[in-house]
């Protein structure tokens, strides 16, 4: 799915689920442009949670579950709109084009993309790429940037909290 080679990479270690929202949170607070955001990993690695960190950080108060059955939970926040996908379930990526994917990218500030891989050859570029995997008892998270705009969140956030790079 991702062609380009990352402009920016970041890896972190998550000790547990209070860290993943945390740094979903720190995520939010750096977002400026329209973002396309995949999240990939495996079952119960916290795309969910990372994704409920981020919406929660732009200002979302209620609670925040997975789309894994409406394929896409819309929010209206100060930001505008975001989009939170979880193609989990999609059996081929051309349901996209059915659902009306790319009307949403038309209207979107932020697009979460949980399980990208489901609608490859489909979906844009992302701006960045989020990787988790579960280390112990925490996660791993590799976050890794394919555009300026990817790039500048990639660098502030590297910088703000002074994690380091790989």
């Amino acid at each position: 799915m991702i062609t380009a080679s990352a402009l920016a990479k970041v890896m972190v270690e998550l000790a547990d689920e209070a860290a993943t929202l945390r740094f979903g949170g720190a995520i939010a607070e750096l977002i400026e442009q329209s973002l396309i955001i995949t999240l990939q990993g495996d079952l119960g690695a916290g795309k969910t949670t990372l994704s409920r960190g981020i919406l929660q950080g732009l200002g979302h108060k209620g609670a925040v579950k997975s789309p894994t059955y409406t394929l896409v939970e819309p929010y209206q926040l100060l930001l505008g709109a975001v989009y939170h996908f979880d193609l989990y379930r999609l059996s081929d990526a051309e349901e996209l084009e059915y659902m009306g994917f790319t009307d949403y990218l038309t209207d979107a500030r932020l697009c979460l993309i949980e399980w990208p891989e489901q609608g490859q050859g489909f979906l844009p570029e992302a701006d960045i790429a989020v990787a988790l995997s579960q280390s112990g008892e925490g996660r791993c998270v590799i976050l890794s940037a394919y555009s300026a705009c990817g790039e500048q969140l990639v660098n502030q956030l590297a910088n703000q909290l002074n994690w380091g790079r790989d």
